[in-house]
């Protein structure tokens, strides 16, 4: 069973967000490691997913997922 954690930025993004969207991305989520998924370079231990112009950070320990952040594509790396 996959536990999955949610950081304070990733709380307030999806929040923040109209229920359709916010019930998109969290599906993408609850899917992982499945999708479009990437390791981040020089974010220790980081991988990142794509869904359409969001991106979420998130690292993943055994069954535990960390979502990190959640933000548009160019803005989710600049934190």
């Amino acid at each position: 069973m996959k536990k999955f954690i949610f950081m304070k930025p990733a709380e307030k993004y999806i929040d923040k967000q109209p229920a359709q969207e916010a019930s998109r991305l969290l599906l993408a989520i609850y899917k992982l490691p499945k999708g479009n998924i990437e390791k981040l370079q020089n974010w220790d231990g980081a991988f990142r997913l794509r869904v359409g112009g969001v991106r979420v950070i998130f690292e993943m320990d055994g069954n535990r997922i960390t979502v990190c952040d959640i933000d548009n594509r160019g803005d989710v790396y600049k934190g």
